[in-house]
């Protein structure tokens, strides 16, 4: 791999992970480079990956009707495209 390309990978990385931990504990929307978009509150942010509280949509077996279970979504740094800060 080129060395320019490991740089602007690993600016990259540093950019978002900033952002990351500037809005941690917020409410955001977060948009992946494949197009996925999440929303949740950014709980934590390591070297390599964003933790997103979020509520997941889950039906159960048997059951007609879907109910809410609360997770934590890790996403790769890497692949995030977006933050946007849902509210002040």
């Amino acid at each position: 791999m080129e060395p320019g390309t490991v740089q602007a990978l690993y600016s990259i990385r540093d950019r978002v992970q900033h952002m990351g931990r500037m809005y941690k504990d917020r409410h955001v929307r977060v948009q992946t480079i494949d197009g996925q978009v999440h929303d949740g509150i950014i709980v934590n942010v390591d070297r390599c990956h964003l933790y997103l509280y979020t509520r997941a949509l889950t039906e159960q077996r048997g059951l007609s009707e879907a109910y809410y279970n609360n997770v934590i979504l890790p996403l790769v740094l890497y692949e995030l495209l977006v933050i946007t800060l849902l509210y002040t």
